[in-house]
């Protein structure tokens, strides 16, 4: 059915129910997955521990021919495949906890080999000083050559695409489904725009709609893509910190800009700083713990 491993890897992956614990436990058994295609449904459900229904389906899409037709088109559509497997894999990437199997990007994928990445996340509803911070943060970093990486949420996120973009510098944003079904519907001219001058980078096929727990799942990409990870604004719980948690499991540098102890949007970054995070107060901070850069 296919040449490589490579290509029987991205076919697995858009079959349902393969999720990356999936993959791993077919990757241990065969690391070429050539045997997987020669696999009884009974063998699958047993060795995958899977439930008649979900062995029945992933079967059927293990053989396809919609799937493989789908995957040839995205060509035409200028949609890269990234697998682990390749060259192209972003390097920090590869050695984060379950790092991607497959990266469906569009844009300039040659971003992806810039060691200067640094994330920038927070609230979806900031204060007019958490804008003025980005506009301390973003603009001097751009022109340094960092590339701004974020998850083009509405909010901080969003700001830090646009403010990257406008002061000439370069930008990745990380989706939570696939290419197909940006989210926010608002970013949707964003994200246009970036696929074109800069990238959007996702996890899942294109035609996979966002749902809530690829949102989690995705900030360990953001976080794994960079050397540090900072927080400008963000509650005591939000997805920001989450991202925050990822950067320190994978032995990144974590950075925040402090704020009023009365403001509700300064918890988060106060709290992380508090445990040990680099307190931020321009762009030379964040640039003077990479000196060997």
């Amino acid at each position: 059915m296919y040449d490589s491993v490579r290509e029987r890897l991205i076919h697995l992956h858009h079959c349902r129910g393969a999720g990356w614990k999936t993959i791993r436990r077919l990757f241990d058994m065969d690391p070429t997955f050539s045997s997987l295609f020669a696999l009884s449904p009974d063998v699958l459900q047993t060795y995958l521990s899977l439930s008649s229904q979900q062995s029945t389906v992933f079967f059927q899409d293990l053989y396809s021919p919609q799937i493989e037709s789908m995957i040839k088109t995205y060509r035409d559509k200028n949609i890269h495949i990234i697998t682990i497997f390749d060259l192209d894999y972003p390097p920090l990437l590869k050695h984060i906890y379950e790092p991607p199997w497959v990266l469906y990007a569009k844009g300039n994928t040659k971003l992806l080999s810039n060691l200067k990445m640094i994330s920038i996340v927070g609230t979806r509803r900031p204060t007019k000083e958490g804008a003025e911070s980005l506009r301390q943060l973003v603009p001097p970093l751009a022109a340094d050559g960092w590339v701004i990486v974020s998850g083009l949420a509405v909010g901080i996120d969003t700001m830090a695409h646009e403010m990257a973009v406008e002061s000439g510098g370069k930008t990745i944003a990380v989706i939570g489904g696939g290419l197909d079904h940006i989210y926010p519907r608002q970013n949707e001219k964003l994200a246009k725009q970036l696929m074109e001058e800069h990238l959007v980078l996702a996890e899942h096929p294109p035609h996979i709609r966002p749902q809530k727990w690829h949102f989690p799942s995705r900030n360990r990409i953001i976080s794994g893509l960079s050397l540090g990870t900072v927080v400008v604004q963000a509650k005591a719980r939000s997805g920001s910190l989450i991202t925050a948690l990822f950067a320190l499991e994978q032995g990144r540098e974590v950075f925040a800009v402090p704020g009023p102890i009365f403001l509700e949007q300064a918890k988060g970054p106060n709290m992380l700083i508090q445990q040990g995070a680099k307190l931020v107060q321009c762009a030379a901070d964040i640039a003077a713990e990479f000196p060997y850069l």
